[in-house]
């Protein structure tokens, strides 16, 4: 089966990036707005007992995450994907590497960049006017997160939460 391990923000910068989403991320309806800690992989039932053990040790020892959005941006000329730039932090950077490492092990697929995806699959045309004008808005969010989550992939190609793991050792009760 497949999993990942993201981060949900807070309802008003989910909404802010729904807002978007809904006309310019083909994922909108399969996933809601989040920052991936972790990429899609592989695993089977024993392995994801295991790593549910560890991915509670790993919360337990994680302070309170904080968000804090500042703008739009785009990794173009990689690809067109436009996205909510979340600032990079202490936090975010160690449980990204924790998670790549150990049971966890394996070069991540891309540079650590945190982000909220709300446009992608867009036509070049579409992508140069739809990026030209959010990228002259003003965006600041700053909140806190007290969880992260692994999902796991539906036959329809949804996501849908496996276990949530609350951060700074306090137990989810699941």
């Amino acid at each position: 089966m497949k999993y990942v391990i993201v981060i949900f923000p807070p309802k008003r910068i989910q909404d802010f990036a729904n807002s978007y989403r809904k006309r310019y991320d083909s994922h909108y309806a399969l996933i809601p707005p989040h920052i991936t800690l972790k990429y899609p992989f592989e695993a089977d039932e024993e392995q994801i007992k295991e790593m549910t053990k560890e991915l509670r040790r790993i919360a337990a020892e994680t302070e309170p995450i904080p968000i804090k959005v500042t703008k739009f941006s785009s990794f173009y000329p990689t690809s067109h994907i436009i996205y909510l730039k979340v600032e990079p932090n202490e936090v975010l950077e160690r449980l990204h590497e924790q998670l790549h490492s150990g049971l966890f092990a394996g070069e991540p697929e891309f540079v650590f960049v945190p982000h909220i995806t709300i446009g992608r699959d867009l036509p070049n045309a579409e992508y140069a006017d739809v990026y030209s004008q959010l990228r002259l808005q003003n965006v600041h969010f700053e909140e806190t997160v007290d969880r992260f989550h692994l999902l796991y992939q539906l036959e329809n190609g949804s996501w849908t939460v496996y276990e949530t793991f609350i951060v700074g050792g306090k137990e989810t009760g699941e």
